[in-house]
């Protein structure tokens, strides 16, 4: 690394501290010291003022070098994490070394070999070249020209050697991730992530897809809004018969993107989906039988705006499930609101609350399951994740851990395992941001979107297995598309139930209302 000069903002004053930061860098010209004039090619411009952009200020070390700021959180300057910015105006064959500075996590897959994502114009996949060695700094051309010829060895980031994580005293000892690379075509706009990007608007786009479809067994509406007026969309996926009037549901609940940064939990969210709303024979089995309720994207504007764990006014969603503010919270507010109302509805057992999340210092996917005093209703507990880990290959049963940390006292898991009564399971489903390991291996596969997306198939094929219905899949007869011919009964304006023990075919167990204490005490 070059010696950064004396002249440079010191770490730690105003113009060097991190907290200053306030905004994206918006089509930034970075010129040599005494430069004048227009920028010639070469004198790199980097952006992140676009949806989902992270880059908040740039600082050239040396002509090759150049020191990076993730914008933290907005409103709150604890969480860096996620980046994604574009750099263009590049030189062919122009070789640098960025150093992303400030990195508020003091772990980081990085150190077992995770690199940045990075595409550009002309190759608009997320790439990891894996060329000769003496390519090593560019990005695989993708074309069958190339003289390692690449074009078929492509993977979806850079190689790991050419990446460090480091703890860095010239930067008020936060921890630095550097990586090299070599920009090949004058002419592209290159893009580096932390992860996969998955937008607010393609997830919008994508429900639209699904909608035009018109479905008899996919339902979408509108839940609430978040405070930046986003939707805040539910899916409900199951057979028309299931939502007739006083008809008894199975529901499983489903939750993805409480944390922005989180992109993986996206991915697997569609591959739960996707799979639910095929005519596979066991889709369409699950759907017979259950009533899968789903809330894709939890904080649609931390997503929008870039952040990593935070909303838009700098709380972090799954901490607040006690009791969530209908004004700073609201889409948390809403999705509560409705898990309650449908637990204390008698015709409705939910029976499986599941968070999606991504993880930044384990590899495979992994859950995280509560506590119980009973040790029958905690064994039970564990037979999900085991009947996943047969079915998923990237699923590890031996990271699966079962807590109740008073830190986890307020997420979605923790709250609802103490609500909900001894028949329903809560869970945390954790994906590496990074790779897995196969067969008891310790070489490491890197995630792909369509890898992120299979689990998610996988999670939704295990409620087959748990439930038993193996037998029916043979009994399916051979699809007949139908249209949808009503809505689903909605639940936004209905009111609360009273106890269950007022209804002749009530549960009986149920509690007639619900205290906003930590019900983690009842473990």
């Amino acid at each position: 690394m070059a010696e950064r000069s004396q002249t440079a903002p010191e770490a730690g004053s105003d113009m060097g501290n991190d907290d200053a930061i306030g905004g994206n860098v918006s089509k930034y010209v970075v010129l040599p010291t005494g430069y004048c004039g227009q920028p010639k090619k070469g004198h790199l411009i980097f952006d992140a003022c676009f949806e989902s952009g992270n880059l908040g200020r740039v600082d050239q070390v040396s002509e090759f070098e150049f020191d990076l700021f993730i914008r933290p959180d907005t409103c709150n300057p604890r969480f860096r994490v996620w980046f994604n910015f574009t750099v263009e105006n590049v030189k062919e064959s122009q070789r640098v070394i960025f150093n992303i500075v400030n990195f508020s996590k003091t772990k980081s897959l990085y150190r077992d070999g995770m690199a940045p994502m990075v595409k550009s114009t002309s190759r608009p996949k997320w790439t990891q070249q894996i060329c000769p060695p003496w390519m090593i700094f560019t990005l695989c051309c993708l074309e069958s020209s190339c003289p390692g010829k690449c074009g078929t060895q492509t993977r979806q980031r850079l190689p790991p050697k050419n990446v460090y994580y480091y703890r860095c005293p010239d930067h008020r000892k936060n921890y630095v991730m550097s990586f090299a690379f070599c920009f090949d075509r004058e002419e592209d706009i290159y893009q580096f992530a932390y992860c996969y990007p998955y937008t607010y608007t393609r997830f919008q786009h994508y429900l639209d897809s699904l909608q035009k479809r018109n479905m008899d067994y996919f339902f979408r509406e509108q839940l609430g809004q978040s405070v930046q007026q986003r939707q805040l969309d539910l899916l409900t996926i199951t057979s028309p018969d299931n939502l007739r009037e006083g008809a008894e549901q199975k529901v499983v609940f489903i939750t993805g993107r409480v944390h922005p940064g989180e992109t993986p939990s996206s991915f697997v969210c569609q591959g739960i989906i996707d799979f639910l709303i095929s005519q596979h024979p066991i889709a369409r089995v699950l759907r017979e039988h259950l009533v899968f309720k789903i809330a894709p994207m939890l904080n649609p504007d931390g997503v929008y705006l870039g952040n990593y764990r935070c909303s838009l006014m700098g709380f972090d969603l799954n901490r607040h499930w006690l009791d969530p503010s209908p004004w700073a919270h609201p889409t948390l507010h809403g999705v509560k609101q409705l898990i309650i109302q449908m637990y204390n509805d008698p015709k409705t057992s939910l029976e499986f609350y599941i968070d999606i999340h991504a993880h930044s210092t384990m590899m495979n996917g992994f859950m995280y399951g509560n506590i119980f005093e009973d040790e029958e209703r905690f064994q039970r507990q564990a037979v999900f994740p085991k009947l996943l880990c047969q079915n998923a290959e990237d699923f590890s049963y031996s990271s699966t851990s079962f807590n109740r940390d008073a830190v986890k006292a307020g997420t979605g898991r923790r709250f609802l395992g103490g609500l909900l009564d001894h028949t329903s399971y809560c869970y945390t489903l954790e994906v590496s941001f990074y790779s897995y390991t196969i067969g008891g291996t310790t070489a490491a596969v890197p995630y792909t979107e369509e890898a992120y997306m299979k689990l998610g198939r996988n999670v939704a094929r295990t409620f087959l297995d748990y439930y038993r219905l193996n037998p029916m899949v043979e009994k399916v007869a051979i699809p007949m598309p139908r249209l949808r011919k009503g809505k689903p009964p909605s639940y936004k304006h209905s009111l609360l139930r009273g106890p269950a023990s007022n209804h002749p075919n009530g549960k009986g167990d149920k509690k007639s209302s619900v205290n906003h204490k930590d019900p983690s005490n009842s473990f």
